[in-house]
């Protein structure tokens, strides 16, 4: 006990001593699970600021304050910078989405304002740097990890697994875990088998038709350098019943690896990136989870209520700021907003809302600003009406990507089409009827990038929805 309050302090004077260091920097973590566009959110974040976008409710902004804007060196040596120059290209050149996150990343960009109040002036105030870092949301799924022994981390992982949807889906690994005997001898090929299909496992749960959240080990599905090491070389396992594993046995050595795993790879992402944020946004693709159906949405209600419990939530008083980082500024978005009517987007935030509400009231509680969002990053349609009989219905118009379909009919990835996406329920609390979710899987279908219209100096505009209040409340108040 001794020897963790120790580490618990040198921890603290660590993430003092960098906040002191940051005090001028926001660091604003980019964060969402699979597929929940991450990678154009920061895209067009950055690209809209240095460029002068439409951004009406961004207040800083629109009131002509920002007079200048710029991407500054990287901040910090050992962190791979974030590829702005790549991922605006194939948006604009290219018309293809960029490249999902797959490590973490992070770019510096500075703002030069003009300051509002007197003491902001006196103290030399008008530059902020912003670092934006860029991290899966499968990392933040690992954190509780931390609060747990490799004995209940199997239990709990097992009793999921055995619950509809997994259970069909975990199939040859529970047929591989039942094989193993814990308290037998350690034998790689024997780790090897049982993190394989454990493997495997959490990789069907992903897929897009079944669109399942909560699945860490993060590094399972995102090993990067990793692949292969022993560190990701383990599984849960049944407990042993009435039996001491002892230290030579399956049992040991998957317990070492589950602690080496926390030791090395959760621990430093937590020290040196995570526990280092003031400002997160987490971005969420509700709309995947309600083509996958009930469970799939039940699923990322879980997943979010972990995130959430993951974060350091707390006030905004300088102390705070400097002494004790904590993240005072959390906002959920619902991304894609897009792949629906405009008369749908209250809907869809009140349906995240709903996703959040129990985890977020922990968060506002310690003093943070919790707030929730349906925005689309860079907008990929635009909104017509088509009729259907007598029925005038709204719709969106966008290029769907080559091989999405409707029904019978299968998209080139060309043509424009004219989409009736439906409604959501008018009352976030109705319960979504599966069978008719799964009947119409494929009704939010992906789009292409748009085509884009140059600006007034040359430099192609993103349309997006929301992207200026996601920024006025995220970054706004920095910058008064």
């Amino acid at each position: 006990m001794a020897a963790t309050n120790f580490n618990s302090l040198v921890e603290n004077a660590r993430l003092t001593a960098a906040s002191v260091t940051d005090y001028a920097v926001s660091r604003l973590g980019v964060t969402g699970l699979s597929r929940s566009g991450k990678t154009v959110f920061i895209t067009a974040l950055v690209h809209n600021l240095l460029h002068g976008g439409r951004l009406p409710m961004f207040r800083p902004l629109a009131e002509g304050r920002i007079t200048n804007s710029y991407l500054a060196p990287q901040p910090d040596d050992t962190v791979p910078r974030f590829e702005y120059e790549a991922h605006i290209a194939a948006l604009t050149g290219e018309r293809v989405w960029p490249q999902s996150t797959k490590s973490i990343s992070q770019l510096r960009l500075t703002m030069e304002f003009i300051p509002t109040g007197l003491i902001s002036r006196m103290t030399g105030a008008g530059r902020l740097s912003i670092d934006i870092i860029d991290y899966p949301g499968e990392w933040l799924l690992d954190l509780p990890l931390l609060n747990l022994d490799f004995a209940s981390w199997s239990a709990k992982t097992l009793d999921l697994s055995r619950r509809t949807p997994r259970q069909p889906l975990a199939g040859k690994w529970h047929e591989t875990v039942a094989r193993l005997d814990p308290c037998g001898p350690a034998r790689e090929t024997d780790a090897i088998a049982a993190s394989t299909t454990f493997t495997n496992y959490l990789t069907t749960c992903r897929d897009e038709r079944v669109s399942l959240s909560t699945l860490p080990p993060g590094r399972f599905l995102m090993p990067g350098d990793m692949e292969g090491s022993p560190a990701l070389t383990f599984s849960p396992l049944d407990p042993a019943k009435g039996q001491t594993p002892d230290q030579a046995s399956l049992w040991a050595m998957m317990t070492r690896r589950y602690e080496a795993y926390k030791t090395h790879i959760v621990r430093p992402f937590f020290r040196d990136h995570f526990a280092r944020l003031d400002r997160q946004i987490v971005l969420v693709d509700a709309l995947a989870a309600m083509n996958a159906g009930a469970d799939a949405v039940a699923d990322l209600e879980l997943a979010l209520c972990d995130i959430l419990t993951a974060f350091r939530p707390g006030s905004r008083s300088l102390f705070a700021r400097i002494f004790r980082p904590r993240i005072d500024r959390l906002l959920f978005a619902a991304t894609k907003a897009d792949h629906l009517h405009q008369s749908n987007h209250d809907r869809l935030e009140d349906i995240l809302r709903l996703l959040t509400e129990s985890a977020s009231t922990r968060a506002e509680f310690a003093g943070a600003d919790i707030s929730t969002l349906a925005l689309a990053s860079v907008r990929a349609t635009r909104e017509a009406h088509v009729k259907r009989g007598r029925e005038d219905l709204p719709a969106i118009v966008g290029t769907p990507v080559r091989g999405e379909k409707i029904g019978g009919e299968v998209f080139d990835g060309h043509s424009e089409a004219a989409i009736f996406p439906g409604d959501l329920p008018l009352d976030a609390t109705a319960s979504i009827d599966e069978s008719r979710w799964q009947q119409e899987a494929t009704r939010f279908v992906r789009f292409k990038p748009p085509k884009l219209e140059p600006g007034p100096d040359g430099t192609p505009v993103l349309p997006h929805i929301r992207l200026d209040r996601a920024l006025d409340f995220l970054i706004g108040d920095r910058l008064a």
